[in-house]
């Protein structure tokens, strides 16, 4: 979510030594708490351990402060916020202590009084006029205790895509493990009988005592009690006496004549799920394999069922079987096993894009010249999203006045963003962070759009500071030293995508959805349509500033983190905001792409405009040497662009210079000639300026579209192409220099810290 953008753009605590020594361990920064224990220090600046005065931290709608709902089990351990199934620890209405609607897909869940309902919507709803398509969720079935009736949900364990919630009354208890590409609800139930309430009569094609196949609204499920349970239905009420076990699982199933291959595995409980990386620089691919751990109940069966989301079924080899599923982000397939593996192409990022003859040093200069001319290049911005959005306009013309050979004005750039970041990195000014040892997490303040409130969009605000600090790194690297302030950007780069699952101070992967591939924006899920994430393009900055600061600092993990994370992104991107190959979207919903992606489906629409320029710019800002991979299907762009003069009524208007620079991407011709027809009349989008629209949309109509299909043996590398003319450009940022090898056989010398351009 994030209540995001208004004025057309939106968007804690003691810390004991023993937890500042373990954070120490994590980012090799040393933390003394001050005699106050009012100020953390990390390197030369540090974080506060309470909010600024005046300053709130997360709340219900009503304004009242609210704790993670957990139980005594995970009490204490850092809650991942900014999930599918955050509404069960974030109870964001003060009237509704159990669970907005929760879309694992294929599965939809909500949590009430009585368990969890399920359901499966495979019908669609066109609403907003026109703007949306939603597959809402409605209860099939609600599994239960008899008698259950609790006064709230807790989380009582979670893992990398699945979530445990636990009811209980004074009486009875009740445990459901629910996660993402999941068909089973694995229940453990206590103090009665299992039960499931259906959702109107039941329709039972099945009965063989303890395995019960049924059809309700449609949906085709399997109940399965411990061996010698009896099921027993009563109307709408389904029961079987657990005698000495305490579990039960259900499964939708998707054929009726499935029923087999699904009682193969009804006693193989999930008990976690995790996703590990490996980029493989030579191949210039990520493979990333996603994993389901579980316990036999019953006999030694072990192996378990899953259903792939687009996104991943594309790019795997792994067998699959024939059974489908549907769901708003179109078509899964089901796989039979503990795991699976994906291979994808990785997409190259650059700091700046190559150098060509097409640039007039004059012109460009002057661009330059008018920021630095500016009394305030940061325009009046005082919180982290707004603060971030320049951060990254100044970023990201720092590179373009390198390449320029502008180093007096780079230098200048540098500094202004070197003073604003340890600005925000010291205590006690008019900016800091603050960490809430309660949420597990780091909040600027002043903050914006929910980011503190509601805990929505860090990823995003923080973004451009990284995106930022990257830049500086590349120039600077004492600057970005762990013990002078690198620290901090650590500390940022952990609240928003810690790569570590021991971190006692923080989420692993906060907002990132491993299984969902791609990032949720708010933090609490409040929705009837489940979460939602607004700007991917904004999720990807981040990534793109995780693999140019692991670059630039040396740091391989936290590279290699940005690479999955930016490759696995871009995929959802193109197939669920994009729908590039036409095959998610329903065939009635009449828009070609969306500015919202809901656990429910997805909207032509953003959190502040219906304006068609700004929901079709809103997933393409910034516009930075990480979105080279919006290019990969120019007919999904060309499609994106003529479907906004069809809905604007004529050519773009606002953000121009955004769009522009998006359709130079795949046809920097007419970009460059409408471009070249404005005139710099245009005004420019607040994280954008002159001289980087100019030198975009100049240098692509120079050197071509990127080529996607040659990847580099670095993830600082990329090909353009024009006219079969392959442009090659790499930026090296060891200290030594290096030979990028691509995967068409040409190789490219690139100086230490520099980048080089050849032709081939």
């Amino acid at each position: 979510m994030s209540q995001h953008r208004v004025n057309r753009r939106r968007r804690r605590i003691a810390l004991t030594t023993t937890a500042a020594a373990t954070a120490a361990a994590v980012t090799g920064v040393v933390m003394i708490p001050s005699a106050g224990a009012s100020e953390i220090p990390v390197g030369r600046g540090g974080y506060s351990d309470t909010r600024p005065a005046g300053a709130q931290g997360p709340t219900d709608n009503m304004g009242t402060p609210v704790l993670p709902q957990v139980t005594d089990t995970v009490a204490g351990e850092p809650v991942p916020t900014n999930h599918w199934w955050s509404s069960l620890v974030f109870k964001r209405y003060a009237d509704n202590p159990y669970s907005q609607p929760m879309y694992g897909h294929p599965l939809t869940y909500q949590a009430v009084a009585e368990g969890l309902q399920v359901g499966h919507p495979t019908n669609h709803a066109i609403v907003g006029d026109g703007r949306q398509y939603e597959f809402n969720h409605t209860a099939d079935l609600t599994l239960s205790v008899t008698g259950l009736n609790s006064p709230d949900v807790r989380a009582d364990g979670w893992s990398d895509w699945t979530v445990t919630p636990y009811w209980a009354d004074s009486d009875r208890e009740l445990r459901a493990t629910i996660g993402h590409g999941m068909p089973y609800v694995y229940a453990e139930a206590g103090g009665g009988d299992a039960e499931i309430i259906t959702n109107g009569p039941p329709e039972v094609f099945a009965d063989e005592g303890n395995v019960l196949g049924v059809t309700v609204a449609g949906n085709h499920y399997a109940l399965f009690a411990p061996t010698g349970s009896d099921w027993n239905i009563s109307g709408t009420s389904v029961t079987a006496a657990l005698g000495d076990n305490d579990y039960y699982s259900v499964a939708l199933l998707p054929e009726r004549d499935a029923l087999g291959t699904f009682e193969r595995y009804a006693f193989s409980f999930v008990t976690g799920s995790e996703v590990s990386w490996d980029y493989d620089p030579a191949a210039g691919e990520v493979n990333a394999t996603y994993t389901l751990e579980t316990e036999a109940r019953e006999g030694s069966e072990t192996g378990t069922l899953q259903a792939l989301y687009r996104h991943q079924w594309m790019h795997t080899d792994d067998a699959l079987l024939d059974h489908e599923y549907v769901s708003p982000r179109g078509t899964m397939k089901l796989r039979e096993g503990n795991s699976f593996t994906t291979t994808q192409t990785v997409p190259g990022v650059l700091p700046v894009l190559p150098e060509s003859d097409a640039i007039d040093d004059g012109r460009l200069a002057g661009h330059i010249a008018d920021v630095l001319g500016s009394p305030d290049p940061f325009e009046g911005a005082t919180d982290t999203y707004w603060t971030g959005k320049h951060l990254g306009k100044l970023a990201q013309l720092a590179t373009v006045a390198d390449q320029a050979g502008e180093t007096a004005s780079r230098d200048r750039l540098l500094t202004l963003i070197k003073d604003r970041l340890e600005e925000w990195f010291t205590v006690g000014g008019a900016a800091e962070f603050s960490y809430d040892a309660d949420w597990f997490t780091l909040t600027g303040y002043p903050a914006s759009f929910g980011s503190d409130t509601e805990l929505n969009d860090h990823h995003f605000h923080y973004s451009y500071f990284v995106m930022a600090a990257a830049i500086v790194a590349q120039f600077d690297p004492e600057w970005a030293d762990d013990s002078a302030w690198g620290g901090m950007v650590h500390e940022l780069i952990r609240d928003t995508a810690n790569p570590a699952r021991d971190d006692d101070r923080y989420p692993f992967l906060r907002g990132f959805d491993v299984y969902a591939g791609h990032s949720w924006a708010a933090g609490h899920q409040g929705f009837a349509a489940g979460n939602n994430q607004e700007s991917s393009s904004e999720s990807v900055n981040l990534s793109t500033g995780l693999i140019l600061w692991g670059s630039a600092t040396g740091n391989d993990e936290l590279r290699d983190l940005g690479v999955y994370l930016l490759t696995t992104e871009a995929e959802s991107i193109r197939q669920y905001w994009f729908d590039a190959d036409q095959e998610v979207y329903p065939a009635d919903y009449e828009h070609p792409i969306v500015g919202m992606v809901w656990g429910s489906g997805a909207a032509y629409a953003t959190w502040w405009t219906a304006n068609p320029e700004e929901i079709h710019g809103i997933n393409v800002l910034p516009l930075t040497g990480g979105s080279l991979h919006l290019g990969a299907h120019p007919e999904a762009v060309n499609r994106n662009l003529d479907h906004l003069v069809e809905q604007n009524g004529g050519p773009f208007e606002e953000w121009r210079d955004l769009l522009w620079q998006f359709q130079a991407l795949v046809d920097p011709e007419t970009a460059k000639a409408a471009y070249d027809a404005d005139g710099d009349a245009y005004e420019p989008e607040a994280g954008a300026t002159r001289a980087h629209t100019y030198h975009w949309i100049n240098t692509l109509a120079a050197v071509g579209t990127p080529n996607l299909d040659v990847t580099a043996d670095i993830p600082t590398a990329a090909v353009f192409e024009k006219d079969g003319v392959r442009t090659y450009t790499a930026h090296n940022h060891a200290d030594a220099e290096r030979t990028v090898t691509f995967s068409d056989g040409t190789t490219l010398t690139v100086p230490a810290r520099s980048s080089a351009t050849s032709t081939g």
